[in-house]
């Protein structure tokens, strides 16, 4: 399973990084297309473990909303939309439930809203492309040297009940890896844009949100009974999981760098 994973990181991380660079249209477009497949995922994760949900109108109202944050399409009409229309699809189905238009509505705002927000960070001026490049490189080696520590010396679970092999041990470490790389970012990359002590609570806010949203999504698949959300990136699963260290994190960095104190 390594070289599988190890040959679409070679592919896709540059891919990823040369359009956050490029900015404008083109990433907006791959940060919409990114939450539809990860409601698409959501939604299959549900079908797959007997839970109902709208398929369709998942996908749909996740990337319209996600359009909201990514391409600055008007929120509360998209939003008051997209309700309608989960309403009126279970008005018209042969059997109705309350369950399935929340499931449903829950999925698009989690899997599609939220992990768009990461199009709203490289919009921030001057420095959206470095806060973005900040909040990737910070929760990929938060993720790495979680993993790496919980192997290595691991032993108290963190959420046995959710994710087995996560352990507290292995939290800890991806928040010091958090809180470095953006204290480096402070440092070397944003001086006189980011001091110490906010790069510091950011990374802090990273580890804790971004660990947080990885069990948030493992809490939806354990309920299914799934143990990954598809099968699209060779030796990665899903884009699903590989963004869902994000749908938390990403809202909550975009709104702590807007906060004018």
């Amino acid at each position: 399973m390594l070289l599988p994973r190890v040959l679409t990181a070679l592919v896709g991380i540059p891919l990823l990084l040369w359009l956050a660079h490029a900015g404008g249209l083109a990433f907006s477009i791959l940060i919409v297309g990114v939450s539809a497949l990860c409601c698409y995922e959501y939604a299959l994760i549900l079908r797959l473990g007997g839970r109902p949900v709208q398929f369709a109108t998942t996908v749909a109202a996740g990337a319209a909303l996600a359009s909201c944050a990514a391409l600055t399409v008007p929120l509360g009409p998209t939003l008051a939309a997209s309700t309608g229309l989960v309403a009126l699809v279970e008005l018209f189905s042969s059997t109705h439930s309350l369950d399935r238009a929340a499931l449903t509505l829950f999925g698009a705002a989690f899997a599609g809203w939220m992990p768009a927000h990461l199009a709203l960070i490289r919009g921030l001026r001057p420095h959206g492309e470095a806060f973005l490049a900040m909040t990737f490189v910070s929760v990929w080696c938060m993720d790495t040297a979680a993993y790496a520590a919980g192997r290595a010396f691991g032993r108290r679970a963190l959420a046995p009940a959710l994710s087995p092999k996560k352990t507290w041990e292995g939290a800890a470490a991806g928040a010091a890896a958090a809180l470095a790389v953006c204290a480096a970012f402070s440092r070397w990359v944003l001086p006189g844009a980011l001091t110490t002590p906010r790069a510091l609570g950011l990374g802090a806010l990273i580890a804790a949100c971004g660990q947080l949203s990885d069990l948030a999504e493992s809490m939806i698949k354990r309920d299914a009974g799934v143990k990954d959300s598809s099968s699209l990136l060779p030796g990665h699963g899903g884009v699903f999981d590989r963004f869902d260290s994000f749908i938390l994190c990403a809202p909550a960095v975009y709104y702590a760098l807007s906060f004018k104190p």
